[in-house]
């Protein structure tokens, strides 16, 4: 055996004199197939990078994202003011205050926390008003910028008090993620008493606090691939088959009249469309982590189906609150391109004439005060202003990530792998659940394929019915379906629900009964007219009916936008005995 000091070199020369010469020309290939190659790479990495080499910054963005919110606050004040009374007043279906002193006997003092609310303070009717007033206020001042921090949690806290007494009725997806992405924007906010949207010349950028920012686009990424996800995992053949929209548009809670336009697309659409939402819901929010160009793109498929919703559905603010959610995944570098928005804004991200990164050759990577950096080609200052400094950032860092661990817990049961998250997450997301800090999310996991509608009568002598029309429900055949974004008619949705199930499963409707019998103002200013005109009817009974788009042909014929089949009773006639709820005789009614 050779000693180390003996062993001959690698590789011999006198033995492979090939060698050398074939290292030489495999380096001078791959040195060439580089040098064809690059400009196709500096144009990918430049096009994914967009025109800024460095970062446009997102001040700005986050000052629209922080505006947006506060519209979309004062939407879901103001749609829930205009029906606190009829859902939640001391006359309404399901009184809040008869929910607290139900709450303070059965909790006692952890009603505080299992309960959180400032109408612990007081639940009149004139409280509930006075509620929605304040959330509209401070609403209003988070529009404007002013105070920010202040008025988004004002905005925030106001909302849970009425979230967590509307029991049925404040119980939707977007109710939970109003006050998820408000939270997230009470951190993003900036600490000053007046945020402007558009700086002035010489302004030196705001400080934008990263953990919270990625925050929100995580949040945007639940939203919409838990959406995907339970699709997929329910089993629902529709979804499989790429057969829902054939169903979706007659079955979605309340269809506005382009619904009806929508359901009579040829089948190849509707499945391509189903495809669509699949990419849109399932591959493009994995773009929100990429390069800027890649997360635009995400950004750009998730709004596209979003506004489509918006045209054939009627989901209050969902829509509006999930495109407002888009907008933290954007730059001040998009925004600069929205006509006048250069010229109202401070100068730090306004790029100057000059080729952009995504030009032939790619961006230069020489220094940035070297002559012809990328400062030079992508046209950015030099010296940019340095922003200001801030608040200590350590603690938005360590809630952010609170967050972030918790809301792992949820996104796991809607992948269908809920049982491998660790216990201590779980237990962290069911202790703050009521905060509604973190939600589960997941859109129509299943595709209902047939519409069961309640129609609501009412009776003078037990003989003669008349009809309780709701706003904006399906009712009378030949009414027009209406837009309500972005007004949640909460009434009409939960007759949507209800009819999905039974009156067991839904005690409220029996109050909303008693509260017909009862002749309740409040009530009764919920629905479209009152057949009896104030004056309490003696008997109430809801029909069951199968509901349907006409087709082309029967819609030519009539005019009608549905076609309609009794099923039979949803709840018999009932009356009230010594103010109680009961059923009537059969003698005393007739079908």
């Amino acid at each position: 055996m050779n000693s180390p000091a003996t062993t001959d070199p690698w590789p011999p020369a006198a033995t492979s004199p090939a060698g050398p010469r074939v290292v030489a020309r495999l380096h001078s290939l791959v040195r060439r197939v580089a040098e064809r190659v690059r400009p196709l790479a500096d144009r990918v990495t430049g096009w994914l990078r967009g025109r800024h080499a460095d970062s446009p910054g997102e001040a700005r963005t986050v000052a629209l994202f922080l505006r947006l919110m506060g519209l979309v606050y004062v939407a879901a004040f103001i749609s829930l003011w205009v029906q606190v009374s009829g859902l939640l007043g001391s006359d309404g279906i399901l009184p809040a205050r008869e929910y607290l002193a139900a709450a303070r006997s059965q909790l006692g003092a952890g009603r505080l926390w299992y309960v959180p609310t400032v109408l612990w303070l007081g639940s009149t009717d004139a409280a509930l008003h006075l509620l929605c007033a304040a959330g509209t206020l401070c609403a209003l001042l988070a529009v404007v910028g002013l105070v920010p921090v202040g008025a988004l949690a004002g905005a925030w806290l106001g909302y849970l008090s009425l979230s967590t007494v509307g029991q049925d009725f404040l119980r939707f997806q977007w109710d939970g993620l109003l006050l998820e992405a408000g939270f997230v924007a009470i951190l993003l906010a900036p600490w000053r008493w007046r945020s402007r949207l558009f700086g002035h010349a010489g302004d030196p950028p705001a400080r934008v606090p990263r953990a919270p920012l990625w925050l929100a686009r995580w949040l945007l990424f639940r939203l919409m691939l838990a959406s995907a996800a339970v699709k997929l995992t329910s089993g629902d053949p529709t979804w499989h088959a790429l057969t829902a929209l054939d169903f979706h548009y007659f079955t979605q809670p309340l269809p506005p009249w382009t619904a009806w336009y929508a359901s009579h697309l040829p089948a190849w659409f509707q499945k391509l469309s189903v495809l669509f939402m699949f990419a849109c819901e399932g591959v493009a929010p994995f773009l929100l982590f990429g390069p800027r160009r890649a997360r635009h793109v995400g950004v750009a498929a998730i709004a596209a189906l979003q506004v489509l919703i918006l045209l054939t559905g009627n989901y209050g603010f969902f829509n509006l609150l999930a495109l407002a959610l888009c907008v933290p995944a954007l730059d001040d570098g998009v925004l600069s391109r929205l006509p006048g928005w250069t010229a109202m804004r401070g100068p730090e991200a306004t790029p100057a004439p000059g080729p952009d990164a995504s030009s032939p050759g790619g961006p230069d990577t020489t220094p940035d005060r070297e002559p012809g950096g990328t400062a030079a080609r992508t046209g950015l200052s030099p010296d940019p202003p340095r922003p200001p400094p801030g608040r200590a950032r350590w603690p938005l860092g360590v809630v952010a990530a609170a967050l972030f661990l918790t809301s792992l817990a949820p996104l796991s049961q809607a992948l269908g792998v809920g049982t491998l998250a660790p216990r201590p997450l779980l237990h962290a997301y069911r202790f703050t659940s009521p905060l509604q800090l973190v939600n589960p999310y997941g859109l129509f996991a299943v595709m209902t394929t047939e519409r069961p509608e309640i129609v609501v009568e009412g009776s003078l002598d037990g003989h003669e019915w008349q009809t309780y029309e709701l706003r904006y429900k399906p009712g009378d055949p030949a009414r027009r379906p209406a837009f309500t974004t972005p007004h949640m008619p909460r009434l009409d949705w939960q007759m949507w629900f209800a009819a999905l199930g039974g009156p067991r499963q839904n005690p409220w409707f029996l109050s909303f009964c008693q509260r017909l019998l009862e002749g309740s103002p409040a009530v009764t200013s919920l629905l479209a007219r009152d057949p009896f005109d104030g004056a309490p009817p003696r008997y109430v009974r809801a029909q069951l009916y199968r509901y349907r788009f006409t087709t082309a042909e029967e819609r030519r014929r009539t005019g009608d936008w549905w076609a309609r089949t009794l099923e039979g009773p949803y709840v018999p006639a009932l009356t009230l005995v010594d103010g109680r709820l009961s059923i009537a005789d059969d003698d005393a009614t007739s079908p």
